[in-house]
């Protein structure tokens, strides 16, 4: 990534005004077209839209989210351009004002519209040298250090190698440096988990009549698990692996929960909530709530020790401007695509005396989301999804990797269950220490190291790396009126 952001420089540093927005845009648009080609696969397959306009509303969507490398890539020309600026601004242009536009216009594609972080470019050192770095600075910050990187390798083609080294050298030392810093440790303890992929067939998952028997698919996989030898904590199934509401299925939750209870062992699933008209994509605790000695199950279905996704995915969970989308095709009536958010805060999730932190598929993008919702005490960080959707697409494997940076900043497990795959443990430093093949009914059962301590990120979070690109920005300003007024006093 740090070359191809190097040749971009390269290639638009004599660019201003128009030129350089179009040069940075065409760069979006290549990078969005193929890094989430996945979104395509969805609307093609599932959308009900002939093949050419599923392909265009890629497009549209492609070019909207390459609005923002091409305001940085404007905004680099407009404060300092090339032609005027002298060697010490060329040394601020490309090793300081760059990565402050990167990861402010990268902060904001995050947030506007209720935000699409995807493909970061901190995610390509998510299995990469600098991944521990991410405890202390976050993805956003690897980010920030990338391009970085990518301004020193532009200064080299203009025989300036000396940041080049220094950089080179700075990231050994802080790699090396950064384990040593990182507080967190071992607790001593584990827990149990039974991860249960079902592989439901997309096109059949929201049928009537394969309700029951995807029900009783869960719980004949976890069944194979309900013994002393055994001894699984917690099982824990997919985004809506029972997909109805709670009022529709209360027969089969109450059976379940006292199953699991009998099992001194509980159960969390994603199900559809609901509270009067309102309906939810949540995760609900069957079985044991405190401890493993309970003699009673702890579900009582009102909403106590029940999480309610918070960031839903546009289109497929909410539809905005419903009343002038929904009428033109039906993949703006997707099925569950009316659901209402849960706060932005919400208490852990207990399960037989363990704190969970959940996040609901697309919610683990959201790094201060989840940062808000991980304490002192929370054992480990669970994600559901249901990636089914995106078939064999790059989609999926993309979003393990989002979910093994949120480990790293947060110094927590990342339990990840999934309908399809990828179901997977990844420790508290992004490594993926047990999994499930992909596209195969299975269970996965792991026993999880927890951990105890808070890393630098999630003592801190992003704001002082905003607000230091917030300054350097304002700096590049600073400069570019001080060359305004030499010209001016020139002339």
């Amino acid at each position: 990534m740090p070359i191809a952001l190097a040749f971009a420089l390269w290639q638009s540093q004599q660019l201003i005004g128009k030129h350089a927005y179009r040069y940075w845009l065409s760069f979006g648009f290549g990078c969005f077209s193929f890094g989430i080609s996945w979104v395509h696969v969805s609307i093609d397959t599932f959308g009900g839209m002939p093949l050419i306009v599923s392909m265009a509303l890629m497009g549209i969507l492609a070019l909207y989210l390459a609005i923002y490398p091409a305001l940085a890539g404007w905004l680099l020309n407009k404060i300092l351009p090339s032609t005027q600026a002298n060697e010490k601004q060329q040394y601020f242009k490309y090793l300081a004002l760059f990565p402050a536009l990167w990861v402010l216009t990268e902060w904001l594609r995050g947030w506007v519209l209720t935000g699409f972080p995807w493909i970061w470019i901190g995610y390509s050192q998510t299995n990469g040298p600098l991944n521990e770095l991410a405890s202390i600075v976050g993805a956003l910050g690897l980010s920030f250090i990338i391009a970085i990187l990518a301004g020193a390798m532009m200064l080299t083609s203009q025989k300036r190698m000396i940041p080049l080294f220094s950089v080179a050298i700075m990231l050994i030392v802080f790699t090396l440096v950064a384990p040593a810093l990182n507080p967190i440790h071992a607790s001593g303890k584990s827990v149990k988990v039974a991860l249960v992929q079902g592989n439901i067939p997309q096109s059949m998952k929201w049928e009537p009549d394969a309700l029951w028997p995807t029900m009783l698919k869960y719980m004949d996989l976890s069944r194979q698990h309900f013994d002393e030898q055994s001894s699984v904590d917690i099982f824990i199934w997919p985004e809506a692996a029972i997909p109805a509401p709670e009022s529709m299925v209360e027969d089969f939750l109450v059976n379940t929960n006292q199953v699991a209870s009998f099992n001194n062992s509980a159960i969390i699933t994603g199900i559809i909530s609901h509270q009067q008209q309102d309906f939810f994509n949540s995760l609900i605790v069957l079985g044991n709530h405190h401890n493993k000695q309970q003699t009673h199950a702890d579900y009582q279905g009102n909403g106590i020790n029940e999480f309610k996704k918070h960031h839903l995915l546009p289109i497929g969970e909410f539809v905005p401007f419903e009343s002038l989308l929904r009428p033109l095709a039906p993949f703006f009536n997707l099925p569950m695509s009316s659901f209402q958010r849960g706060d932005f805060i919400q208490n852990n999730l207990s399960a037989v005396g363990y704190q969970i932190a959940p996040a609901i598929c697309y919610e683990i993008v959201f790094p201060e989301q989840v940062r808000a919702n991980t304490h002192a005490n929370t054992d480990f960080i669970l994600t559901v999804s249901n990636d089914a959707w995106f078939g064999s697409s790059n989609g999926p494997l993309q979003h393990m990797e989002i979910a093994q940076m949120r480990a790293i900043e947060m110094g927590r497990p990342v339990v990840r269950a999934t309908n399809n795959g990828i179901t997977a443990i990844v420790d508290p430093f992004g490594k993926i220490t047990d999994r499930l093949p992909q596209f195969e009914t299975g269970v996965l059962v792991s026993e999880v190291a927890l951990y105890e301590g808070e890393t630098w990120f999630k003592r801190i979070g992003q704001i002082p790396l905003l607000i230091f690109s917030t300054l350097l920005l304002l700096l590049g300003l600073g400069f570019r009126y001080q060359s305004e007024q030499i010209a001016k006093h020139n002339r």
